[in-house]
């Protein structure tokens, strides 16, 4: 059964497994990113996860809030644990310092995985495919997931806003 559901898989998936795991590798390694940079990669997930919610589910509202609603939850997680952590930001460049770390690539993977199962369910036209709890589990698990990013950005960002007030407070 595994091999004929990796048979079946579009070839574009597995193109898209090994560009996740280049750009989770990227985020391993310490490096410098601008305000731009730091947007597109949680505006890409979450517009991901909210067409997969709405292509899996149709334009359920419960199933929206609970995407939502993970959204938020990873959002205030990462504010109240300020993740990521040691990041710098240079008002002179406008650039942000980010130390290394695996956790993107984790949640990429997590997410990639997520669809891919999720999809397995579907085209097998399994019977749980068409309960309200598979919908709403799902719903959240995409919100939690690509929410991450969204809380990952907001914590950068804010670091900006921090260097400022120092900055102002020292002079």
């Amino acid at each position: 059964m595994l091999i004929e559901i990796i048979r079946n898989t579009p070839r574009w998936v597995f193109l898209l497994f090994i560009v996740l795991l280049v750009m989770g590798y990227q985020q391993s390694r310490d490096r410098t990113a601008s305000r731009r940079s730091i947007t597109l990669l949680p505006a890409a997930f979450l517009i991901l996860a909210l067409y997969g919610v709405v292509s899996a589910f149709g334009i359920d509202p419960v199933g929206l809030a609970l995407w939502a609603l993970g959204v938020a939850l990873s959002v205030a997680l990462h504010i109240k644990l300020g993740i990521p952590k040691g990041v710098r930001f240079f008002p002179e460049r406008q650039t942000y310092y980010l130390p290394g770390n695996w956790q993107p690539l984790l949640i990429m993977l997590a997410i990639f995985f997520a669809k891919y199962t999720v999809e397995v369910i579907r085209a097998r036209q399994l019977p749980i495919t068409d309960t309200a709890e598979f919908a709403a589990t799902v719903s959240l698990l995409y919100g939690l997931l690509s929410g991450i990013f969204l809380g990952r950005a907001v914590v950068i960002w804010r670091s900006a806003q921090l260097g400022r007030q120092l900055t102002k407070v020292s002079k």
